[in-house]
């Protein structure tokens, strides 16, 4: 799992700090230095040989846990590639979706028509590509930030322009909850940028709400679509009345 390799990896990122060696490790723990090299190799420590590996460097195992949470850069934006892969499968993109708001595995399978298997085949798939840590009994750590955003016109965003947003505009938002507010005007500069920042202060409120809500069950939740949008405009059967400077 890529929680104990990140174990490893900040314990020996430790020991080179502290400028010990291989030899000097085998040497404090009474071993060969070929079965210390194996031993770090195979990644496969007891808890006690950690604790004494630990030792030698004057730290606790309290101490090396707290450098390897430091160590892990949250993120805060996939690369190119990754969000290709998502899109490349539906359910891929699902999980992810699903992770990223906070599902648990329980309530994955409970909710969603995906056999057990193919659910941890998929949970491996976003561990690898470290948008979660998968941990043991198929608990789930996000190591996405909560300011998490897709890439600008990335494939995501081109796949959700696509394929869902004419879908979420085309309704009548005449249910209860429901609200579409649709506002055109003309603005100053100072304005725009004005009103452009209470718009990213509302998209961080949902945000913080959104991080909140996050322990309660899924059944005391819904799925909530939020979209936020702020452009010069002018109305396309307008167009043909404009005086040719204005175009």
């Amino acid at each position: 799992m890529a929680q104990a390799q990140a174990v490893i990896a900040t314990l020996k990122q430790a020991l080179k700090a502290a400028r010990l060696t291989y030899a000097d490790v085998a040497h404090g723990l009474g071993m060969s230095e070929a079965n210390v090299k194996r031993m770090f190799a195979s990644e496969r420590f007891s808890l006690d040989r950690l604790e004494a590996v630990c030792q030698l460097i004057h730290m606790d195992l309290t101490d090396l846990f707290q450098l390897v949470e430091a160590s892990r850069r949250r993120i805060t934006q996939l690369t190119e590639e990754q969000e290709r892969e998502l899109v490349s499968d539906v359910k891929l993109l699902l999980l992810a979706v699903c992770v990223r708001n906070h599902l648990s595995y329980e309530e994955i399978i409970r909710n969603y028509d995906i056999p057990e298997t193919e659910c941890i085949r998929y949970l491996v798939k976003l561990d690898r590509l470290h948008i979660i840590d998968l941990l043991p009994r198929n608990r789930i750590k996000l190591r996405i930030d909560e300011n998490f955003r897709w890439r600008p016109n990335g494939p995501i965003e081109r796949f959700f322009e696509k394929e869902v947003q004419s879908q979420f505009l085309k309704s009548g938002f005449n249910s209860a909850g429901n609200m579409r507010v649709f506002l055109a005007g003309l603005l100053s500069e100072r304005s725009h940028e004005a009103f452009a920042r209470k718009l990213i202060a509302l998209g961080n409120e949902f945000t913080e709400l959104h991080r909140q809500d996050s322990d309660l069950p899924l059944e005391k939740r819904r799925n909530i679509g939020l979209l936020l949008a702020l452009r010069e405009w002018e109305f396309t059967v307008f167009r043909p009345f404009l005086r040719q400077s204005h175009q």
